[in-house]
């Protein structure tokens, strides 16, 4: 039985033929080439196991049977008419085997399939297609993703097709058409009963303003012009709208026009709101509420003892860990529904209470652990300023007093007292929606921090370099898709989307040359990169 034999070259190749034995003598029966390096070596390798299990006829190899010795026969007993042997004949090697090439078209196949499966596919466009899923490999400049997808064994147009296709982003609303499959998964495999809304900055390379790159506020306090991005996702982090504004806009001026937008496409009339306390200002929770909308927003710290002023007056300032403290928080400054006099916290309602919101505190004592650490760091630092030792950067508990720095010790002590305490703000009753639940759909919202996380990390959303602001509009759609390949890669797999690439990336298909004859040969998929595999190409419902 024919297997594979692999010697080592004088030049320190290694040399892979077909062997066999005939007569009780090794032959060799095709010589395939030499490896210079363990990724050559496996495709030799692969190319000759390949011939075996095929059975292959020894002619296809290059090589001859070697003839057995025989006579010709005659009348039993008797002499041969020749009595030599007719000669061995050698064996003639095949020439050696060329690597024309080895691509990723495996990983693409895989990618591609769940751009599918979502439904991007009837866009049609298939330069857009390998622009996102180039996107979700290699992040990188429009200019340079010829070599991403060259990786995978794809022939990109030249830069002018690409840049047509930004255009035709834009012209062709592919935005939109990307939603409403977005939508249409969400709703058919998920839950859109509760969205979660965010936004973010995006720095871009600009030099100088214009009227969409503005410069703006910042959390890493950077001062290049920035867009900022509205993002709407599901209960699990799967995008369902995205919007783009100047960068100099405020983030609680972002939420309605984004919900509206999302409200207007999918005709959704009911369905719960949640955002940080980012977004918590009148106009806003007024025009949610106007709307039909519930919410569920993060209250600041500072509303905490307006609140729970009742609470504190019969109750003292002593709460254990855990503690729930369901009460009311006026619309706009202080009002007379929560009454101090009254023993019970008042039970908020639509119509008993139109002049507030319900508010839900909880006391953690991990929180007031962490809380106090921060606060007591703040103090040291405005210390440090009042003394001089630091430049009077805007901080915390300082304030000017006769001309000079002075420690805000009102403020400290506010602080201090509402350490561990977490505010919600909702227009849902306790009837409606506990709150216990209210917290918990709350903390969802890691979800949409996840995404943004993965739109600016795995997916390099920044910085970027377009100036036209349809480029810039046609770049966050590509990653508004890649996000939801992402998203849905990741629930299926339970592995991160870097960890899914490193894992199939190597996995290339081979092109050989030999005798003339090219062949590709698929590439050999461990157990445990099939199972990924599989899991990819398994529509699981989300949950």
């Amino acid at each position: 039985m024919a297997w594979v034999r692999r010697v080592r070259t004088k030049s320190g190749a290694t040399a892979v033929q077909v062997a066999d034995y005939v007569d009780g003598r090794r032959c060799i029966l095709a010589h395939l080439g030499s490896a210079h390096d363990p990724g050559e070596l496996g495709l030799l390798v692969g190319m000759a196991r390949d011939m075996i299990e095929r059975g292959q006829p020894m002619l296809d190899f290059g090589v001859e049977f070697p003839v057995r010795q025989v006579s010709l026969l005659g009348p039993v007993g008797e002499a041969s008419l020749f009595d030599k042997q007719v000669a061995r004949l050698k064996p003639s090697p095949v020439g050696q085997a060329k690597v024309v090439g080895a691509w990723s078209t495996l990983l693409f196949s895989v990618l591609g399939q769940v751009f599918d499966d979502l439904g991007f596919n009837e866009i049609g466009d298939r330069v857009f297609k390998d622009l996102v899923l180039a996107q979700i490999v290699e992040p990188t400049s429009l200019l340079d993703v010829d070599r991403v997808l060259f990786d995978m064994g794809r022939r990109v147009g030249s830069l002018s097709t690409r840049k047509r296709t930004l255009a035709r982003c834009v012209s062709g609303d592919y935005r939109a058409r990307v939603a409403d499959a977005c939508f249409k998964q969400a709703s058919t495999s998920g839950d859109v009963s509760l969205c979660l809304y965010d936004v973010t900055t995006l720095r871009t390379q600009a030099a100088k303003e214009d009227e969409f790159r503005q410069v703006g506020f910042s959390k890493d306090r950077s001062v290049d012009p920035q867009i900022v991005v509205g993002l709407l996702v599901d209960r699990n982090g799967f995008p369902l709208e995205v919007a783009c504004f100047e960068g100099n806009k405020a983030e609680k001026h972002t939420m309605i026009p984004v919900i509206d937008m999302f409200r207007a496409r999918h005709g959704v009339e009911h369905m719960v709101v949640a955002a940080d306390a980012g977004m918590l200002s009148a106009a806003n929770l007024k025009a949610l509420d106007d709307a039909g909308y519930q919410f569920i927003v993060g209250s600041r710290s500072t509303k905490a003892p307006i609140d729970l002023e009742s609470h504190f007056a019969w109750h003292g300032e002593f709460v254990v860990d855990g503690q729930i403290v369901d009460t009311l928080t006026p619309k706009i400054g202080r009002n007379t529904d929560n009454d101090v006099s009254l023993r019970g916290e008042p039970v908020w309602g639509p119509d008993t209470n139109p002049s507030s919101w319900r508010a839900i505190w909880q006391y953690s004592g991990k929180r007031f652990t962490h809380d106090t650490q921060m606060l007591s760091l703040q103090q040291t630092r405005a210390l440090a300023i009042i003394n001089g030792d630091r430049q009077a950067h805007k901080a915390r508990f300082v304030k000017k007093l006769g001309g000079h720095w002075a420690l805000d010790q009102t403020s400290l002590a506010r602080a201090r007292k509402v350490a561990g305490l977490k505010g919600y703000v909702t227009n849902m009753p306790a009837y409606v929606m506990p709150a216990e639940e209210v917290i918990a759909r709350y903390h969802d919202l890691w979800h949409v921090e996840q995404s943004f996380r993965i739109s600016k990390s795995d997916l390099a959303a920044r910085p970027f370099f377009a100036r036209q602001r349809d480029a810039i509009e046609a770049h966050i759609t590509i990653v508004f898709t890649a996000l939801a390949i992402t998203r849905t890669i990741q629930q299926r797999t339970g592995l991160t989307i870097r960890r899914v690439i490193r894992a199939l990336r190597p996995l290339r298909s081979a092109t050989i040359k030999i005798n003339g004859v090219t062949q590709t040969i698929p590439a050999e998929i461990p157990e445990d990169k099939q199972a990924i595999i599989n899991a990819i190409n398994t529509n699981k419902p989300r949950h």
